[in-house]
């Protein structure tokens, strides 16, 4: 991961500021994305047992020769599979799908609210980690009510909360919440799914530093200190995503892409989605 800035979480884990995010990829086309992934140097992959891919992220790993404490793989648990058996059984499909002794880290993929199983399923996580089955546990698409519910709990923090942020749309108070409890912000779709990126505030500044727009919102998120996962299949964009990482943003600019708040969310809100 030479180059690549590690965050340290909650437990001590280090994981890269950066991965790749397989969301939408086919499985035919997934072994391919990710072994182009890894040859660019990406060392982290986020997939979800939803995404239907798991099997070919695994494959690409086993073919990679790349040591697996190198690595760092993460994937979520699916609103169906809640509960706490639900859950564990749910794990080990993952795992064997991967083709992994351990993960690590694995999410509740959302809170699903209106069926109050997301307690349950963070026990089950609990017991994976204190069996050390998992290196860190986490959420996704937490608001910060669910984030203290499980606080309140009195076990283990949540290593990393995964949610949609990007210029448009930025959870402050989410991400605010997350900070007061020492869980990491993780952005999945940090790119608004190219929405943002020919705003004039964003092609100014890229511009300015000879970068792409994509590359001006990575570097963003990383210097307010998140970690993202941008996807693409194109591989001159899966190594242009990752050269963030030497030149630096000036404060001014940072405060330009903050202005881009607009509530412009791309998915769906994890208050109403069940």
């Amino acid at each position: 991961m030479a180059g690549i800035p590690a965050i340290t979480l909650n437990n001590g884990v280090t994981m890269p500021q950066i991965g790749y995010g397989v969301f939408q990829i086919p499985e035919a086309e997934t072994a391919a994305a990710v072994t182009t992934a890894l040859e660019a140097g990406y060392r982290s992959i986020d997939t979800a047992a939803v995404y239907g891919n798991e099997a070919g992220v695994g494959a690409a790993l086993r073919d990679a020769s790349i040591p697996r404490d190198e690595l760092f793989v993460t994937t979520k648990v699916w609103n169906s599979d809640q509960g706490y058996d639900e859950t564990l059984r749910a794990f080990d499909a993952s795992l064997a799908r991967l083709g992994l002794d351990q993960l690590d880290l694995y999410l509740i993929h959302w809170p699903t609210p209106k069926h109050g199983k997301y307690l349950d399923t963070w026990r089950a996580l609990e017991s994976l980690y204190e069996q050390k089955r998992i290196r860190a546990i986490g959420v996704s698409n937490f608001l910060p009510e669910h984030l203290r519910a499980v606080a309140d709990l009195g076990g283990t923090v949540p290593a990393v909360n995964q949610i949609e942020v990007h210029p448009a749309l930025q959870q402050r108070d989410v991400q605010e919440a997350g900070t007061q409890m020492g869980v990491v912000t993780e952005a999945w779709s940090p790119l608004a799914q190219a929405g943002v990126l020919d705003d004039p505030a964003i092609t100014s500044i890229a511009t300015t530093h000879d970068r792409t727009p994509a590359q001006v919102v990575l570097r963003w998120h990383v210097q307010q200190g998140r970690v993202v996962i941008p996807k693409s299949v194109t591989p001159s964009r899966i190594r242009e995503n990752l050269a963030i990482f030497d030149f630096e943003l000036t404060a001014d600019e940072l405060a330009a892409i903050d202005a881009l708040e607009s509530d412009g969310r791309t998915g769906p809100h994890p208050a109403h989605f069940n």
